[in-house]
């Protein structure tokens, strides 16, 4: 029963103005809401939150932001801890940016923890993508980090409980 609990992937609408809105992309706990230095695609200071996702959580991922898919890119990496510093960008990781309709992009990165050793993503580069939708699964776990510009509104505290596709964790400006 436990294997069923881990491939869950329920269908969930937001039903709410997406409009400069930032949905968790995940079912999990806040574990990080930072500023930290981007080197893989915005090579400047962006705003992260990060969401760590237990063995009980869904493990299924959504947009979390509505917008054109920009890039899509695969990491191969470790297998360590995923609520450590380092997991960002030293795990197996999938990364994908979306531009949001304003011209804003958003970084969502997909990390493998010590458990999960498969991460699926569904992005396409040049695909729109909406809030409703999913991203991708990570198969047994993890986390999944959101890069944001440094001026927006964050919306959650740390170890605040999501709910993928139902949680505000931002808002841009």
């Amino acid at each position: 029963m436990l294997m069923v609990n881990f491939f869950r992937c329920p269908i969930r609408f937001f039903g709410h103005d997406t409009e400069k809105i930032v949905v968790a992309p995940a079912d999990g706990k806040i574990v990080v809401i930072e500023e930290v230095e981007e080197n893989e695609h915005f090579h400047d200071r962006r705003l992260m939150i990060s969401i760590f996702m237990s063995i009980t959580n869904v493990h299924a991922n959504w947009y979390p932001v509505d917008g054109a898919v920009k890039k899509v890119a695969h990491h191969d990496g470790n297998f360590m801890k995923a609520w450590l510093p380092k997991a960002s960008t030293e795990n197996e990781r999938s990364t994908v940016v979306i531009e949001t309709p304003e011209g804003v992009e958003v970084l969502v990165r997909q990390i493998a923890g010590a458990v999960a050793r498969r991460i699926v993503t569904y992005a396409e580069v040049g695909e729109e993508c909406y809030i409703d939708e999913h991203l991708g699964f990570i198969k047994f776990g993890s986390r999944v980090d959101v890069y944001l510009p440094l001026d927006t509104e964050v919306c959650v505290q740390l170890g605040q409980l999501t709910t993928g596709n139902q949680t505000v964790i931002a808002k841009l400006k």
